[in-house]
């Protein structure tokens, strides 16, 4: 088999297959034992029917028509590994010249992926933020603490700022007809969270137990958002929120703490971890980002396109799913359709380049993937999905995205790869080390050389 490649663009080649006819006799062969299996001729048992009497029965045009189908994929693979091109595209394949006895021509035009050349990445220098945890980020965590073992205690007043009570809510509109499904009815809610309509608290402070009150707001979700309405509320319970004490017994309910101190280095050493991560997540952002503003790379436009068409789906769905349009949507973000297709666009080149300069980082260093690697992965994935393992797992083999999964763990380590080679300081001017920060925040101590 001879191969011969064309460039049609910077993006697109033809592929011509050459193919002498004796090469072809094997899969001519094939045929012929796979269709005299499934014919039957009185004197022949099934299998054995000899080529001629196939060619009697079924005619040999039939015969080098399954046998061209069916060795079409092999050579085309093998024709691509010869050129040494990374396919993006099916192929649009033409039997050029194929005549009985004859040698084969075949061509085959594809998308491909340009050639790309990854700057260097010693060059780059990013900035993050400081990774330093505040006194105020351990009050912020502390309080959190309390809110979580805050205790609850029936009290015969009206409600107050803080209280934790029971309502019921049903919307009308402005002619007193109810509005569907704005009613609710057991709602827990804690008054100055500020978390369900505008007006709500306003409405039951100073509000007994078992009594209503009337305000306007406009309705912040669903079909009907921005639309105003007259809210009643009946408030059927009210608790008063007691939270604990900060001190020792305090450190001890919530964990293994002998002393309020100890507690609080522990927030600051898990804080401090996850300030790290966040430092890593930014640097890692921040270098690709200017990795990809260095590479000027041509995309096929199919591959864009169908990108687009895929991620602008996917956005439609969450927006549905959320009980969103796209056009309410487009309004909260001040944009026009026009301006969202292009900045999704835009992204999804951005994408794409990132992408590919990954794979090539992974070539160039020979970065393969572990076992241990994609089942980790894996079981992120399953949890950030909030899945069951095992049914992510089956869900991944059924539609065939192990190949996907295997990409994204290859392209990660290729970019923490990169990273280490950037100088990425925080905002106060220091240096990160990237290279010393393990996977749960911490960081590894330089060994001692003994002397």
């Amino acid at each position: 088999m001879k191969t011969s490649t064309e460039s049609l663009s910077p993006t697109r080649v033809k592929l011509t297959i050459e193919v002498p006819f004796e090469d072809f006799q094997p899969d001519l062969d094939r045929a012929y034992k796979s269709i005299g299996g499934q014919i039957q001729v009185p004197g022949f048992r099934k299998g054995k029917v000899p080529a001629a009497i196939v060619d009697q029965r079924i005619g040999r045009g039939a015969v080098l028509d399954q046998a061209i189908n069916d060795a079409l994929p092999a050579w085309y693979s093998q024709a691509v590994q010869d050129a040494e091109i990374r396919p993006l595209s099916q192929p649009e394949i033409d039997l050029t010249k194929f005549s009985d006895g004859e040698p084969i021509e075949i061509t085959a035009e594809l998308d491909v992926r340009p050639p790309i050349e990854v700057p260097d990445v010693t060059a780059i220098s990013v900035q993050v933020a400081d990774a330093e945890v505040a006194d105020s980020d351990i009050d912020e965590q502390i309080e959190a603490l309390r809110e979580r073992f805050a205790t609850y205690t029936d009290v015969e007043r009206e409600a107050a700022d803080g209280d934790a009570v029971t309502i019921d809510l049903s919307a009308a509109d402005k002619d007193g007809k109810p509005v569907e499904g704005a009613q609710a009815e057991g709602l827990p809610y804690t008054i100055g969270s500020g978390a369900l309509l505008d007006g709500l608290d306003e409405a039951v402070i100073g509000l007994p137990a078992g009594d209503s009150a009337t305000f306007s707001t406009e309705l912040v979700g669903g079909e009907l958002k921005g639309k105003e309405v007259e809210v009643t509320v009946k408030l059927t319970d009210v608790k008063e929120r007691q939270l604990p004490e900060v001190d020792d017994d305090f450190a001890q309910t919530v964990g293994d703490f002998e002393t309020i101190d100890d507690l609080k280095t522990d927030l600051r050493e898990r804080l401090s971890r996850a300030k790290r991560m966040e430092q890593a997540a930014e640097a890692r952002d921040n270098v690709l980002t200017e990795l990809v503003d260095q590479v000027d790379v041509p995309l096929p436009d199919g591959l864009v396109s169908v990108e687009v068409s895929e991620r602008r789906e996917r956005t439609l769905q969450q927006l549905a799913l959320a009980g969103l349009t796209l056009e309410g949507y487009l309004e909260d973000q001040g944009q026009t359709e026009e301006e969202f297709d292009a900045e999704l666009e835009r992204q999804v080149r951005e994408s794409i380049v990132a992408g590919f300069i990954l794979d090539e980082v992974a070539v160039a260093n020979e970065i393969g993937l572990e076992d241990s690697e994609l089942t980790d992965h894996v079981m992120r994935r399953a949890q950030q999905s909030g899945q069951d393992p095992n049914s992510y797992i089956q869900h991944v083999m059924e539609h065939n995205h192990v190949p996907e999964l295997m990409a994204e763990v290859i392209r990660a380590k290729a970019l923490a790869n990169l990273v280490e080679s950037a100088k990425v300081t925080d905002a106060s001017g220091n240096i990160i080390d990237l290279a010393a920060l393990q996977a749960d925040g911490t960081v590894e101590e330089p060994e001692v050389k003994s002397t």
